[in-house]
């Protein structure tokens, strides 16, 4: 029996309004993850890459077309269940790390769970994902105290908290050099198999596509390979 696929993205289009005119930023993609899939999209910018992390993410809706994670339906789901969702069933990594300076990175990472989890509770899990990142020892520094790449840790560690089933991350070495993008890949890689993560995510990185188990080429909103 085949698995039933943690996403299905079906026939899905999306379209905005500028200038008068019509905008189509998706049109009818297709497409099925398996659990504990890597998937790499790539495509030129424009091409729909970060539309499709949003719709998947409920972020946004689509014009046209279906999407189900882990056996959500999101064209079914009101706001608040999107919201919750969100706390429960993925983690986002974004190309900037979006660190509240005020915060350490302890914080940073407890900070979006609050609402749905007691601080004493989400405090012990952010350390053991601290530290599996590597940033045992920088738990309580402030972001500017970190390096890129290690701002980009805690956001990583931030996205894992909970153990959601699903990584969405756009971009996540956009700005980082190629050495730190290496250490941050294989770490990804190794929290992936650990956690039987599903990872989708976006990337104009050759490097960073080729770490995937499947790449989906995005051009004018479409799926073309």
């Amino acid at each position: 029996m085949t698995p039933e696929p943690g996403i299905v993205i079906e026939s899905v289009s999306r379209s905005y309004s500028m200038g008068g005119s019509q905008v189509t930023a998706l049109d009818a993609v297709d497409l099925d993850v398996a659990p504990g899939e890597s998937i790499a999209i790539v495509g030129p910018s424009g091409s729909g890459k970060s539309t499709l992390l949003h719709l998947v993410a409920g972020l946004d809706r689509p014009t046209s077309g279906r999407i189900e994670v882990f056996g959500r339906r999101l064209w079914e789901m009101s706001e608040r269940e999107l919201t919750r969702m969100r706390a429960t069933c993925l983690g986002y990594v974004f190309q900037d790390p979006h660190l509240l300076p005020g915060l350490t990175a302890l914080e940073n990472v407890i900070a979006s769970r609050l609402p749905w989890r007691g601080r004493r509770d989400l405090a012990a899990e952010a350390r053991e994902l601290l530290a599996a990142v590597g940033l045992q020892g920088r738990t309580e520094h402030a972001p500017h105290r970190l390096s890129g790449g290690e701002r980009q840790r805690v956001a990583l560690a931030r996205a894992l908290l909970g153990n959601p089933p699903l990584l969405i991350a756009d971009e996540p070495t956009g700005n980082l050099d190629a050495v730190t993008t290496d250490d941050l890949l294989s770490l990804l890689g190794d929290l992936r198999r650990k956690l039987g993560l599903t990872v989708l995510l976006a990337t104009h990185d050759a490097a960073v596509a080729a770490s995937a188990d499947r790449v989906v080429r995005l051009a004018g909103g479409r799926v073309v390979a």
